[in-house]
């Protein structure tokens, strides 16, 4: 699998195991498919993995942590987030709407120097690693200035004795990466759901502050959260109902693939990486085939007549680069 760099030290996959899904994002997920999940990106050269202790109320890590540490350590990179401790809350009883079959625990935000130690320590204790790779400040749209005066200072602290080896922050806006980008020392940001074939918000706000710093993108949401793997009434976009103007949208970009004989998914995670800011593509899965269509994706054939008609029919932003051009 090709392979790029993230950081100063960091050599990664192209494509990366996103466990958003495997903490039983919008459905449960047992141990046994998350196990063949990981498994099976693993076997087809996926040796990116990005994790958080959100997800799933720590189950994502927890599963992801029981395959990973079998492996050599040396041979896979981790990515997990801080931001969140997770703590029994009793004013929150019954299901998540969003994680089915989470534990109890509900995550609680601090951003605090502090705060961010104890996460960081907790997580490893689930992954049952002696370290992670890459550290991200998850989150943090209302809590600004507590990421830069608790949660950087920590990260950066991290990263000086070596704990870590590449620091940032995730989110799913554009704009505040940005800010964090001339505020922060930073290696890299995990972008989901603002570059994808709906939305490509980030096109002038990040990626040329990236470029011009050297700042690795790591890009989730490819399929802003399942409308653009299966476009249709009821579909999710940002972890909600899609808006019937969107599901539209999305139908006409299913219409286009039919219309060339490809496939919506292949054309969605194929723009991303199109992008020369983005370093890594994160899919998502919850069972080992969707994780062996996700590569398969990545290298279908997609025709060059449909980049051509995609930008022709103004689809997306004119000047987001195609596959097939000069970056």
């Amino acid at each position: 699998m090709k392979r790029a760099r993230l950081g100063r030290t960091l050599e990664v996959t192209q494509l990366g195991l996103g466990t958003a899904p495997l903490g039983g994002l919008f459905a449960p997920v047992s141990d046994a498919d998350a196990e063949a999940t990981v498994a099976q990106a693993w076997s087809l050269g996926v040796r990116f993995f990005d994790t958080a202790p959100l997800y799933g109320f720590g189950s994502a890590e927890r599963r992801l942590g029981s395959f990973l540490r079998r492996q050599k350590r040396e041979d896979f990179v981790i990515s997990t987030k801080v931001g969140r401790l997770l703590r029994a809350d009793s004013a929150t009883p019954g299901e998540d709407p969003h994680y089915k079959g989470a534990p109890s625990e509900r995550p609680q935000f601090d951003y605090s120097y502090d705060g961010v130690m104890r996460s960081v320590e907790e997580s490893l204790k689930r992954l049952g690693l002696d370290r992670v790779d890459v550290l991200l400040v998850h989150d943090p749209d209302a809590h600004y200035e507590a990421a830069v005066e608790g949660a950087f200072r920590a990260l950066q602290r991290l990263r000086e004795d070596g704990s870590v080896r590449a620091i940032g922050a995730g989110m799913n806006q554009s704009e505040m990466l940005a800010r964090f980008a001339e505020a922060v020392p930073v290696d890299c940001f995990l972008l989901a759901g603002r570059y994808t074939l709906l939305d490509q918000g980030a096109l002038r706000t990040l990626f040329p502050v990236c470029r011009a710093r050297g700042i690795g993108v790591i890009l989730g949401g490819i399929y802003n959260s399942g409308i653009l793997a299966h476009p249709k009434a009821g579909a999710k976009f940002n972890y909600e109902d899609a808006d019937p103007a969107l599901v539209a949208r999305a139908q006409a970009l299913d219409a286009l693939c039919r219309e060339h004989g490809t496939e919506l998914k292949a054309a969605a995670i194929q723009f991303c990486l199109a992008q020369p800011a983005v370093t890594v593509a994160l899919q998502g899965a919850r069972t080992a085939d969707e994780a062996a269509e996700n590569v398969a994706m990545a290298q279908a054939p997609v025709p060059a007549t449909f980049w051509r008609d995609l930008r022709a029919r103004n689809l997306v932003d004119a000047a987001a680069p195609l596959p097939g051009e000069a970056a």
